[in-house]
């Protein structure tokens, strides 16, 4: 037990590292391009971060453990919104341009709706029987779709708003070398991903917990770690636009990207007992707008940001509270 419990901390180590160093080539690279600081926590940033989730998901579904490739996604998408968010907020309250708040967040929150609708066909059939729902390949095709007008979206938009403060540094290196921190970051992804996963499961079936609650958890808490990182620096240099866009950027692509691709290449069950959680995220996610758009508008307060953090923590402790065991 000690022996993979040890394993999995090695294992998010060079997860995380790996998303270091694909994330430090790749925004290198996109400086040198002009890009701003928002559109690099949309985009570069926010896929560099969530590496570690699709790496790890698609591993679980293709060793068939369905709970814990969802589960990953949907608690690591909670874990972004509600904690990360909280804290961030609580070290400076967060202020972000207007774009962000009528057009990202509402996409969050619209790519959240979609997967329900997809894994659910409905949602009253499989509530009632039991039976597992599925992303198939049709459906995370769409996804993929979707994500591709997203991307389109971003380009049209990151040169339209005024340059931003440089706040975050971002080093500088040459082409060759961006390349090859990109390489060496996506070979530590897949194997610090490998060891994550195969241990988890070992480390959940010991103690008689759930694939899901270990997923929604564990996995979706380690492989937010790069993201928990970059917004709490972000706060902390005031830079709330990468706060927030990393975030944003992020929830969205840990639906319409990862699960798109692992559906892809490998359709998977779905359990509706995953309902709560995706009802946490959509409603989480409805809030964070209302906190936005109401008192001082496109800005998150810190009296804000400790309910965001508060509901993860009694999010948490319903979960571990109502785990069905392994």
């Amino acid at each position: 037990m000690l022996v993979a419990l040890l394993i999995l901390i090695a294992g998010f180590a060079i997860l995380i590292k790996g998303a270091d160093f694909l994330v430090g080539g790749a925004s290198s690279l996109a400086k040198n391009h002009g890009i701003s600081n928002l559109a690099i926590g949309l985009t570069v940033v926010a896929f560099g971060t969530s590496m570690p989730e699709l790496v790890v998901s698609l591993i679980s579904a293709l060793s068939g453990r369905n709970d814990a490739s969802f589960g990953n996604v949907i608690g690591s998408n909670n874990f972004n919104l509600l904690l990360i968010l909280g804290l961030s907020g609580m070290i400076t309250p967060l202020v972000v341009q207007r774009n962000t708040v009528r057009f990202e967040v509402p996409l969050s929150l619209g790519a959240a709706i979609i997967l329900y609708v997809m894994v659910n066909d409905g949602g009253v059939t499989l509530e009632s029987t039991g039976a597992p729902g599925m992303l198939d390949r049709g459906d995370s095709l769409i996804l993929l779709v979707l994500f591709a007008a997203f991307l389109i979206y971003i380009y049209r938009t990151m040169h339209d708003g005024a340059s931003l403060e440089e706040v975050q540094s971002i080093p500088i290196y040459t082409t060759p070398k961006s390349i090859f921190f990109i390489i060496i970051g996506l070979i530590m992804l897949v194997g610090g991903g490998k060891l994550v996963v195969d241990n988890a499961v070992f480390i959940a079936h010991e103690f008689g917990l759930s694939e899901k609650l270990i997923g929604l958890t564990i996995l979706a808490a380690g492989t937010s770690l790069p993201e928990l990182a970059t917004s709490l620096i972000a706060a902390y240099r005031k830079n709330a636009d990468i706060a927030i866009g990393n975030v944003v950027g992020s929830n969205i692509f840990n639906i319409l990207l990862i699960l798109g691709v692992t559906g892809t290449i490998q359709p998977i069950g779905y359990n509706p007992l995953l309902n709560v959680d995706l009802q946490v995220l959509m409603g989480g996610t409805v809030l964070l707008i209302v906190f936005m758009f109401t008192l001082n508008t496109r800005r998150l307060d810190r009296w804000e940001a400790f309910l965001l953090a508060a509901s993860y923590v009694a999010y948490t402790v319903y979960l571990i509270a109502n785990d069905s065991g392994a």
